[in-house]
């Protein structure tokens, strides 16, 4: 079993083997801080993570952690947790994850809901459209099994947010392969590489919409856990934020996250 632990730099780790920290974006950096993978080593897209952010670690664990039975991903200040909390040591231990796996396919974070905005609407209003659309294309020409999932998930308020999860290594693989199949098919028809400030991490935000279609689509069943969050939210803070680009359509205002 193996957790990959995103992070982009030096930063506290749960004490416990099961995580493994992944230095993000490895490739253009000159350095790595001590006891992390970088995601440039064997099979890579380490060059790619301005555009991809955590899925470079997924990606890097895709090829290059095949013997594991279990994989997860987390992120350096996001955690799935016995409880919601800011302290490490109430991230998930291996036995609590497999005693939710012995149960039900697959391990999330408790979903997100957003009450007065269905999710379309929440990311044309958090991020460039163009990309959007292009996902809506790809999903409905190239993917039409998964097109009535992601059009339900469109008109749906909640959704299971961080490209975060554990599943059995059989479904990681099955996962990734509809997550980076999808996403390369994106990347060939959008400038991404134009694209600037958040605009630019495109294919991180897209990937958050497909966990929940490529789940109801599989008909897989799942168990949600709260947060550990290292990292204290300012939710008034976010709360405006998500009031001022539904109602003001300003280019000032914050994304999501």
């Amino acid at each position: 079993m193996k957790i990959i632990v995103a992070a982009h730099k030096p930063y506290e780790m749960p004490d416990d083997p099961i995580y493994q920290p992944v230095y993000v974006g490895s490739a253009l950096k000159t350095d790595r801080p001590a006891g992390y993978i970088g995601d440039d080593t064997g099979k890579n897209m380490s060059e790619m993570n301005p555009y991809y952010n955590e899925l470079t670690a997924m990606y890097w664990a895709k090829y290059n952690l095949q013997d594991e039975d279990i994989i997860g991903l987390a992120h350096y200040r996001r955690y799935l947790g016995s409880k919601a909390s800011h302290e490490l040591k109430d991230v998930l231990t291996e036995s609590q994850i497999r005693e939710g796996l012995a149960a039900h396919d697959v391990l999330l974070p408790k979903c997100r809901n957003y009450y007065i905005e269905n999710q379309r609407d929440h990311y044309l209003n958090a991020h460039l459209n163009e990309p959007y659309f292009v996902l809506e294309q790809v999903i409905r020409e190239d993917y039409p099994e998964f097109e009535p999932a992601f059009q339900a998930l469109e008109k749906s308020t909640k959704i299971h947010l961080y490209n975060m999860s554990i599943m059995p290594q059989a479904l990681f693989q099955d996962y990734t392969d509809f997550v980076f199949g999808v996403l390369a098919k994106v990347q060939a028809k959008i400038p991404y590489d134009r694209y600037e400030g958040q605009d630019a991490r495109v294919f991180g935000f897209l990937s958050e919409r497909l966990m929940d279609v490529w789940i109801e689509t599989r008909q897989h069943s799942y168990r949600e856990y709260p947060l550990v969050t290292t990292e204290r939210t300012n939710w008034l803070d976010k709360g405006t934020q998500f009031l001022k680009r539904k109602f003001l359509k300003s280019d000032q205002t914050k994304t999501h996250f």
